[in-house]
């Protein structure tokens, strides 16, 4: 609500959903000499409709009727197929072990906007507004083969082929003007490959690297929209986003605990980003999404897990990550030209860490204490949102968690937790919930 002298300018909404999820997993487990396994998925939104008040509607009125609109997001969803296989090559004495998978996704948006010149909360549809719809293809195949090359060395080789489309792009802004898009269809590979070293008895050391691609969404390259309070701005020629990764890992078992060190690099080339910005003139946030030119990323991270440390029933597990992320080259800009260049990369804080103890009081009761922490970390990618505690901007934090379980019975559990203990004020986007309390009863077939 904002608030002008003395009125009071709103956006309320009513909304009906029906969204259809199936899913079907059918495999073989035998350890034998195949495995396979078939996943289908399909998510279809079978009503989806949402009805908004109009930008001159103020309270109270507002929530009785007038001029507003309705957005009609029916046909929009998407088909995941997989098929996987893994082979042991019988007589090789477990030298060898090929997995490999066949993939098919499509991904359908369909949103219809429509203005409502009398009453928002009942009227049927009236003149189009904006009608944004496209479609998305992911088909592709991969394999890959544990080699165990020797008592002590393992290796893991491996390759993606992918082929992606997007095709039947279009908005229209009216009944009497549209624009639709090209269709688009590209070929990537990426490769991967790692490498274990059993050093010591006690010692594992691995070195792996790949290329990893994030296709552009839908939504990204066609889901154009606009509403009294927000606008989100497509773009039909983004670029898919592509990553080189690797890492080296040390491994070393005490008994009881495990302790992991990781030094890890990435660069990425044409990061994908929704930038929100308020625009104040327009009293709304506005949303686009773009390429980023280059990203890289070099960090480390500690870990450590053990079970029954101190005293019997204690478990203890902690991390802690370092990751200094920026952004090396981009021809985009929030404010200016230039102004994103040796900027952090945005929501990436510099140190994170958790640590989680949990103790079993007796095979009945269970208690545990978590601490999350995460150091301050920017929104906007030129790093001008330096304030995190307030609308639209992210900030650091520090929160305890603890839950107590109780097995009352064999098929009767219950519990009880505290989220936020410590009762830490802190944004993503929006205020987090404080000191939160939650019961659980459970009762298992």
């Amino acid at each position: 609500v904002n608030l002008t002298g003395t009125m009071r300018v709103c956006t309320a909404t009513r909304e009906r959903l029906t969204h259809l999820m199936q899913g079907l997993t059918v495999k073989s487990y035998t350890q034998g000499t195949w495995d396979w396994e078939i996943d289908l998925s399909r998510y279809d939104y079978r009503t989806d409709l949402k009805r908004q008040n109009g930008a001159a509607n103020t309270l109270p009125a507002a929530l009785y009727g007038g001029a507003g609109t309705i957005a009609d997001g029916g046909g929009t969803g998407w088909t995941n197929v997989a098929l996987k296989g893994t082979w042991r090559p019988a007589g090789m004495q477990g030298a060898h072990i090929v997995d490999a998978g066949l993939q098919w996704d499509r991904y359908a948006l369909r949103y219809v906007t429509s203005a409502i010149a009398g009453n928002w909360l009942a009227d049927d549809a009236g003149a189009l507004v904006n009608n944004v719809a496209g479609n998305t293809q992911l088909t592709s195949a991969y394999a890959q083969d544990t080699w165990t090359i020797a008592e002590r060395w393992k290796t893991v080789l491996g390759l993606r082929a992918e082929n992606w489309r997007a095709f039947d792009g279009r908005t229209d802004f009216s009944a009497t003007s549209s624009q639709s898009y090209p269709s688009r269809s590209e070929n990537y590979l990426s490769p991967k490959a790692a490498l274990s070293f059993q050093a010591l008895s006690d010692t594992v050391l691995k070195l792996s690297a790949g290329r990893a691609l994030r296709m552009p969404t839908v939504g990204e390259l066609y889901g154009a929209t606009s509403t009294t309070n927000s606008q989100y701005i497509n773009d039909p020629n983004l670029r898919p986003e592509k990553s080189w990764t690797a890492e080296f890992t040390a491994e070393k078992d005490l008994g009881g605990a495990l302790v992991r060190a990781t030094l890890f690099t990435e660069d990425t080339k044409d990061a994908l980003y929704s930038q929100t910005i308020f625009d104040a003139t327009a009293n709304r946030t506005i949303s686009r999404v773009q390429n980023v030119g280059r990203i890289h990323t070099d960090g480390v991270e500690l870990a450590f897990n053990g079970t029954d440390l101190i005293a019997r029933g204690l478990d203890l597990g902690a991390s802690v990550t370092y990751a200094d992320s920026v952004i090396k080259e981009n021809d985009g800009y929030v404010a200016t030209p230039g102004d994103t260049i040796g900027k952090r990369q945005p929501n990436i804080p510099r140190v994170r860490a958790t640590a989680v103890a949990s103790y079993r009081f007796d095979p009945r009761w269970t208690a545990s204490l978590a601490a999350r922490y995460s150091g301050p970390q920017y929104r906007t990618l030129n790093n001008a949102d330096v304030n995190g505690y307030t609308y639209m901007g992210v900030s650091r934090y520090f929160t305890v968690d603890m839950r107590v379980r109780w097995k009352i019975a064999r098929q009767w559990t219950a519990a009880f937790g505290i989220d936020n203990l410590n009762n830490d004020r802190y944004w993503n986007f929006h205020p987090y919930p404080q000191r939160s309390y939650s019961a659980e009863l459970q009762f298992d077939l």
